[in-house]
């Protein structure tokens, strides 16, 4: 496995940190290893400009991101104000390419697994049709018990090769409100999905050195990268 999806259960959950944090654990810890970033589809200003800024990526802006829309809108909205398709082929086409260049690729997606993509289709239903390994990241919060046994339904449902969780703290947590709020044994009792583990909050989230030591503490082995 070569290629792995990073999405969420919404769109502040933690997506950007994680891939981040992957990003930055390789480029630390192996840095002769090739690997690339993809964001498929971006809707206003925001993640592509944010790992060009990070990291020196030799991919094009079309490479990290086939489809951009102005409008930081979902997709199918912001692309019918302008009066173009969401071209899912244009996406598959620089994915396929970009798996044969590197030994890794990270892609992150539009929104959460709910997210929809096109008029028809989500984030789950691409992930699953197209054979993606997935990871779920769940913010550390009231509520995210539910929001995680609900995603992996969908996900389920939609045939997504989901391989793990990842708790995010969106804002800093203490130790029980960690464990209170996503017990690792309780979410992994009702999804039968591996907890892989839990990133701290980030007050400078370009601090690569940091990102790179709380990816090292997750279980990167249930990821077989």
């Amino acid at each position: 496995m070569n290629t792995l999806l990073i999405t969420g259960t919404d769109t502040e959950a933690g997506k950007t940190v994680l891939t981040t944090a992957l990003a930055a654990y390789w480029q630390k810890y192996y840095p002769q290893r090739h690997w690339g970033i993809m964001k498929p589809i971006q809707s206003g200003i925001g993640d592509r400009e944010w790992y060009q800024n990070l990291f020196k990526l030799e991919q094009s802006p079309e490479e990290i991101t086939p489809l951009y829309f102005q409008a930081p809108l979902a997709p199918p909205i912001a692309a019918a104000r302008e009066n173009r398709p969401v071209d899912l082929a244009a996406v598959w086409k620089t994915l396929c390419e970009l798996r044969s260049r590197y030994e890794f690729l990270l892609v992150e997606s539009a929104g959460g697994l709910g997210s929809p993509v096109t008029n028809e289709l989500t984030v789950a239903d691409i992930a699953g049709e197209w054979r993606l390994p997935t990871v779920l990241v769940v913010p550390v919060r009231l509520g995210a018990i539910s929001q995680a046994v609900a995603n992996v339904a969908l996900a389920r449902q939609s045939r997504v090769n989901l391989i793990g969780i990842v708790l995010n703290c969106i804002q800093p947590r203490t130790d029980a409100e960690i464990t209170d709020w996503t017990p690792k044994e309780v979410i992994e009792s009702f999804t039968h999905i591996p907890v892989l583990g839990c990133l701290p909050y980030f007050d400078n989230p370009t601090n690569l050195d940091q990102l790179a030591q709380a990816a090292s503490n997750l279980d990167l082995e249930a990821l077989n990268l």
